[in-house]
């Protein structure tokens, strides 16, 4: 046991009757809905990267936060690992996700690194036993690195490719080993920031063969979880080969993909690319390519990806909608993919900030399910559409529909789409 987090025990649910913030007032982990306890439904977990290794910079300051395990060496790894899963403990939550570089220190050469991410591998393993959290999901780093500034699968020198490569095979093998249930690639860096020098076709052929490489590589280790893709629009480059879910699936579709991969989509990074998160959420579902959700929020006022912990249950409930009008979570979860603000600087703050989150989560959820279960939305949907059910129209031919709409005698006219109704309709709700 690390004294991190001294004085501060494993939370539990209690009424809104009190006032003590070390608790949950909305999350019960083992509330049943729709028959399922609420833990299993919303399969709660801690991003490594944000809570874990992140040191409170931001592109116009540097570093605010001093952890004790702030060191590049192994045995700030292994430290980090003990406070990690404490916290994990604390809150309750039955999943964790990590990129390699979050987990280990960078070694002189691949071979170190390696070397090191299985020392990890092995002591998560040990933790997720003595514990019973699982992995979410495992992923690689392929942006922080100099190497990668022009990329990692699309970067114009092979030996990088390569390296890349490399990389996710290792931390494929390692997300495999600890029981994980997916496996996300984010492109961090797959973009440009110039035509000038970029070759789009070359890159795209690239990015395509990569991903390829990587779902051969699933089957042949026996990897039984889902692949994901998170699209990331607009940072930092002007240009993503993985901008939104149309641009995800048009490219699994060209590389004959689309049956293999899912996504992993984010509140925020559905925003930056000018859209909501339930829009991102529906189109997934409608594509057939929904696996996993980062939940945050943005500043709405800030033109950048602020990660912040989710705080709206209207938001929220809006996108569990759509997750539950897509069958619910499979191998996904809902990963807090949010980060202290730079400010925050005490132990507690780490806590409070996930309680806070997990408890919009549960109120969004719930109000979700119960907007589901009256029917009011779904009812207003099907009647809007009413005269598509049963019709032929879109299997005709253009001259049998101009004959038949150069008889009517009377043109149809515009029927309301209901939009306030419907507002007012999920307000009674959230």
């Amino acid at each position: 046991m690390t004294d991190f987090f001294k004085g501060i025990s494993k939370l539990k649910f209690a009424d809104l009757e009190t006032d003590d913030e070390f608790c949950f007032h909305h999350y019960d982990a083992d509330e049943m809905v729709a028959g399922k306890r609420m833990e299993d439904h919303l399969r709660f977990s801690v991003a490594y990267w944000h809570s874990f290794a992140w040191p409170g910079g931001d592109p116009f300051g540097g570093q605010t936060f001093e952890r004790p395990w702030f060191s590049d060496d192994m045995a700030g790894a292994r430290l980090k690992a003990d406070v990690a899963f404490e916290m994990f403990e604390i809150l309750g939550t039955p999943y964790f996700c990590f990129h390699d570089a979050d987990v280990r220190p960078e070694g002189s050469n691949f071979a170190e690194s390696e070397d090191r991410l299985k020392e990890i591998t092995d002591i998560f393993a040990a933790k997720m036993e003595a514990t019973g959290v699982k992995l979410l999901w495992g992923t690689a780093n392929l942006f922080s690195n100099r190497r990668f500034m022009s990329g990692a699968a699309t970067n114009p020198d092979p030996d990088i490719y390569a390296y890349s490569a490399a990389t996710v095979k290792s931390c494929m093998d390692a997300t495999k080993a600890l029981g994980g249930e997916n496996y996300v690639l984010w492109g961090g860096r797959e973009g440009y920031e110039t035509l000038l020098n970029t070759d789009l076709a070359q890159e795209r052929a690239q990015a395509g063969a990569f991903l390829s490489r990587v779902v051969e590589y699933k089957h042949k280790i026996g990897f039984k979880g889902a692949i994901l893709i998170e699209p990331k629009p607009q940072e930092p480059t002007k240009h993503q080969y993985d901008y939104d879910v149309a641009t995800v699936y048009g490219f699994l579709k060209e590389y004959g993909l689309e049956k293999e991969v899912q996504v992993n989509l984010e509140q925020g990074h559905a925003i930056l690319a000018g859209h909501s998160f339930e829009h991102e959420l529906a189109m997934a579902s409608a594509l057939g390519i929904f696996g996993s959700i980062d939940m945050n929020r943005n500043d709405y006022q800030s033109g950048w990806d602020t990660d912040q912990f989710p705080d709206n249950p209207r938001e929220v409930a809006l996108a569990y909608y759509e997750v539950l009008r897509a069958g619910g979570f499979t191998t996904g979860g809902t990963n807090f993919d949010a980060k202290l603000r730079r400010q925050s600087l005490d132990p507690e703050d780490l806590i409070l900030s996930h309680v806070g989150a997990m408890d919009v989560c549960a109120r969004g959820f719930k109000a979700a399910h119960a907007m589901l279960e009256d029917g009011g939305l779904e009812n207003a949907r099907s009647a809007r559409y009413a005269g598509w059910h049963g019709n032929d129209l879109a299997s005709r031919d253009l001259g049998s529909i101009h004959s038949e709409v150069r008889g009517q005698a009377v043109p149809p006219g515009p029927k309301s789409g209901r939009q306030e109704r419907l507002e007012n309709y999920v307000s009674r709700f959230t």
